[in-house]
């Protein structure tokens, strides 16, 4: 499927939202980020996790709000140009439901922007993650990708590197991810760089689910054009 499909596919998509009007906040499955977000993670608007690497356990902290929406909401959960094709036995297992996943592979990074926007505008997305092209992304980019999400009702989260925490951005809430030790179990520290209300705040630690461990079926794929 070429990007330019994109829109036509989320407007035939699934429209409609099973959740009442006015709640702000999606849980994120761990009660000692819940208290320092008011709630969880915003349900219309854009979020940044800043991490050092990709694979130190960032999916796996968003999974439970993921699988929330994947039971109670009728929509998409988009990923624009994810490093790597999800692992569909480890989305399976944290209980995603993978048929309401769609992955997006622009060929490059005007598309992957392009697709994002549009994502989340369409308001057929209850969720979309992005991972954008850190030395090309502006600061007028992150502020569209907002008011995007906002206006399409989307929980919406841009993966950058750590380094970015230096940098300004117009995203709600910013939050930093280091991995810990893991015995006995995975660990993420989580600094909270920005938020709606409240100061950031550091050190907050969560234990997250352990991946699985026997193969399943694989996730089934929707390539942009460019892809291979």
């Amino acid at each position: 499927m070429e990007v330019r499909f994109l829109s036509d596919l989320l407007r035939r998509g699934r429209l409609h939202s099973q959740r009442s009007r006015g709640e702000d906040c999606l849980a994120t499955g761990f009660p000692e980020l819940d208290d320092e977000l008011n709630g969880g993670w915003p349900r219309a608007g854009l979020g940044e996790l800043l991490c050092a690497a990709s694979g130190i356990g960032e999916l796996r902290l968003l999974a439970p709000a993921l699988k929330q929406l994947s039971e109670s909401e009728n929509r998409w959960i988009v990923w624009v140009n994810p490093p790597h094709v999800p692992y569909a036995p480890a989305l399976e297992r944290l209980g995603v439901d993978l048929g309401k996943v769609l992955l997006v592979f622009p060929k490059d990074h005007r598309e992957a922007l392009w697709a994002f926007e549009q994502t989340l505008a369409t308001a057929s997305c209850c969720a979309a993650l992005g991972w954008l092209s850190e030395s090309r992304l502006r600061f007028a980019d992150i502020r569209r990708l907002q008011l995007a999400a906002r206006k399409g009702g989307a929980w919406a989260t841009l993966f950058r590197p750590a380094s970015a925490a230096g940098h300004a951005s117009p995203a709600e809430l910013r939050i930093e991810a280091t991995s810990l030790p893991a015995p006995p179990a995975s660990r993420l520290r989580l600094d909270i760089r920005k938020r709606r209300s409240g100061w950031p705040v550091e050190g907050i630690e969560v234990e997250l689910e352990a991946p699985p461990a026997s193969p399943r079926p694989r996730l089934s794929l929707v390539p942009a054009a460019g892809s291979a």
